[in-house]
């Protein structure tokens, strides 16, 4: 059941017209790209999908597209986390339904649920279907609300379809805790960076990654995985200070400034749905020449 979601994933941005309305077709081309330039499974929509932007309608209906245009090639998860947990919950068997691999969840939103009020939470959510979970850790969305070892611990314990986490605190040190817990009790369980901090997080028993940079530079992201898991550390090192580069060029008006270096690349995606703003000619200009400088023009793919 886990062992499908390990290597570079990509969650892809979500594409729009120039209205902000749904860019299905521009979707199908960006998933197609993903799984020809290496993606090991699709999940989306994370946050530099716009998922809180988006209608519940409109998740469904996106969600729909990844199943179908990916078509069995490689994974596909959906992530369900809404405002309101029945909004979780109704994106989660809609999942099931359409025939997704599993789905991710982070906490709930906004609220400072206590450890009880967490563990329940996933408790239902994992109950209700039978497809594989993934939890979400992002304590730097969620007001420092975050899944701690021991409430790891009891997850696994209870909810046999509990697989994996996506681990974005961007602190070694509590991965190597989640990782201590629940490697000891599920040997096979999922282990994720939230981007692409392969480096600190492989050695601890990581697997992989959801790429951010991958939308840009999908043959990086991939050198930088194959060399952690081949211990070529000199290199590995090389490659994670090029990445690390490039997630502070796009975590600074995340997720527009993203969407800009995918235009430089010869692959437009649309504007960014307010309120987040959509990235200026001035910035798109700025992005191109970071991307020149690291070489990434010269070494990835351009256009579809």
């Amino acid at each position: 059941m886990v062992a499908q979601f390990k290597g570079v994933m990509q969650s892809p941005v979500t594409p729009l017209k120039a209205d902000f309305s749904p860019d299905l077709a521009t979707f199908e081309r960006l998933l197609d790209f993903h799984v020809r330039t290496g993606a090991t499974a699709i999940s989306w929509p994370h946050h530099k999908g716009e998922s809180l932007n988006l209608s519940i309608a409109e998740r469904k209906q996106f969600a729909e597209v990844a199943v179908k245009a990916v078509a069995g090639r490689i994974p596909v998860t959906v992530h369900v986390s809404a405002l309101a947990v029945e909004d979780s919950l109704e994106l989660a068997r809609h999942a099931e339904s359409i025939g997704a691999d599993g789905i991710l969840a982070i906490t709930p939103y906004v609220w400072n649920p206590g450890t009880e009020a967490i563990y329940d939470y996933f408790v239902r959510l994992c109950t209700s279907i039978s497809i594989p979970v993934l939890s979400y850790n992002s304590p730097s969305y969620l007001a420092g609300v975050e899944i701690s070892g021991d409430l790891m611990a009891r997850l696994i314990e209870r909810l046999p379809n509990f697989v994996g986490v996506k681990e974005a605190s961007f602190n070694s040190e509590k991965f190597a805790e989640i990782a201590r817990v629940a490697l000891s009790m599920r040997p096979d369980f999922a282990l994720v960076t939230g981007v692409e901090f392969l480096l600190p997080s492989m050695p601890l028993g990581g697997v992989g990654s959801y790429s951010a940079a991958g939308s840009i530079c999908p043959n990086l992201v991939t050198q930088l995985y194959e060399a952690c898991r081949a211990g070529n550390w000199p290199l590995a090192r090389e490659l994670q200070y090029k990445v690390t580069r490039l997630w502070h060029l796009f975590r600074d008006q995340y997720p527009s400034s993203l969407k800009g270096g995918m235009v430089m690349m010869g692959r437009p995606v649309g504007p960014t749905r307010a309120p987040l703003p959509t990235a200026t000619r001035a910035r798109e200009d700025y992005i191109r020449e970071q991307l020149g400088l690291l070489g990434i023009l010269d070494t990835e793919p351009h256009g579809w």
